[in-house]
């Protein structure tokens, strides 16, 4: 790759960030088209699912302006489709356009892409070139859950803890409002927004009534909310079940006069029991992916925090601290006690922030553990 090569695919990068919160289930891809002496040409991003694609939002940017494309590059974060979906194939515009050469950040996973698109655009002529292992990394950050949707059968799970230094996320009563400052609840919104789903359990929806939706930052549209609620104890007046947004409730054990009554409400049930009368975790996940669920933010209390933990479900902490010790309280997660030292599951902290008057801390797991 060349530094124009770089500096488009960033560029490409930037316009992508703006599909997120909105072309879910479909990866968040940008698209530059422009020539070899740097001029750029057009510009485009994915859209909302059924709309247009990053390639065709680019060239229809391009006819607006009355731009004829042919010899031009095209930069694209991901691998231009092939197939026929909600929309044609992204690779016959391109040949359409005359494009001569496309500039991929990273391969679709997705099985009717996977290489093809790549083929399909050599077939015709054009000259296809791949990002350096760098770019093709933070390519594939952006759809991290796209990717562990396609690859892995499962979404990619984020939990987002807010706690006091000491660790504590509540005091013993179950008060928890609010730990932290201002801009980390708007920060933790922003994280809500990338995800196609939030979830919950019914004990913080009992002790907080959450909405659990997208309200602290612009969002073009809300999350699936999800609350894990085995015995459908769920309230018909809470909020989490107020408009706008879906809202999708795993029970476990058969309640037909609640799960009628929540139904009146608006909410899904969805029926999957496991052992002990609770919901089967590793069930609900995969089941949140054939849903197109590609990222699940997960904001409960101690007690499914550590069930989804213990379950090796978590992929990413997002710990927000606040500078204040509490004392006696709720913990981050209910694991019980360690056998040993050597027992503790690793982690990899991948950053470090501040928020406001807060630190956020962002940990995955880790291969070893």
């Amino acid at each position: 790759m060349s530094p124009l090569d770089r500096d488009r695919l960033r560029e490409a990068l930037a316009l992508a960030q703006q599909s997120i919160g909105l072309s879910d289930p479909n990866p968040r891809v940008g698209c530059v088209i422009g020539l070899s002496d740097g001029r750029v040409l057009a510009r485009g991003f994915t859209q909302a699912a059924g709309a247009a694609h990053a390639e065709v939002a680019a060239l229809a940017d391009a006819r607006r302006a009355g731009i004829d494309l042919r010899g031009a590059t095209a930069w694209v974060t991901l691998e231009p489709c092939a197939h026929h979906g909600r929309t044609p194939p992204c690779c016959d515009a391109l040949v359409e356009a005359g494009i001569a050469r496309v500039v991929v950040g990273i391969g679709d996973p997705f099985p009717l892409v996977a290489g093809r698109g790549i083929e399909r655009l050599r077939a015709a002529g054009i000259v296809v070139d791949m990002a350096d292992d760098d770019t093709a990394r933070a390519c594939r950050e952006l759809n991290v859950g796209f990717h562990s949707r396609v690859e892995r059968g499962r979404p990619w799970v984020r939990m987002k803890i807010a706690a006091s230094l000491d660790g504590r996320t509540a005091l013993p009563d179950g008060t928890s409002q609010w730990i932290t400052g201002e801009a980390a609840r708007a920060d933790g919104h922003a994280w809500r927004r990338r995800c196609g789903a939030v979830l919950s359990g019914i004990g913080t929806v009992l002790e907080d009534d959450p909405r659990l939706d997208v309200r602290l930052v612009p969002a073009a549209r809300q999350p699936l909310r999800v609350v894990v609620d085995s015995h459908l104890m769920t309230p018909t007046a809470a909020r989490v079940l107020a408009p706008p947004g879906e809202v999708l409730i795993y029970a476990a054990a058969e309640e037909a006069a609640r799960a009628e009554a929540l139904r009146a409400c608006g909410a899904e049930i969805a029926w999957l029991p496991g052992a002990h009368g609770k919901v089967d975790l590793p069930a609900m996940i995969a089941d949140l992916a054939r849903r197109g669920v590609n990222e699940l933010h997960v904001e409960a209390g101690h007690k499914l925090n550590a069930s989804l933990l213990r379950e090796g479900l978590v992929d990413e902490l997002l710990v927000y601290l606040a500078p204040v010790l509490l004392g006696d309280g709720r913990e981050m997660a209910a694991l019980g006690n360690l056998g040993a030292l050597a027992d503790a599951r690793r982690w990899v902290f991948t950053d470090l922030a501040r928020v406001g008057g807060d630190v956020r801390l962002m940990a995955r797991a880790s291969a070893d553990r």
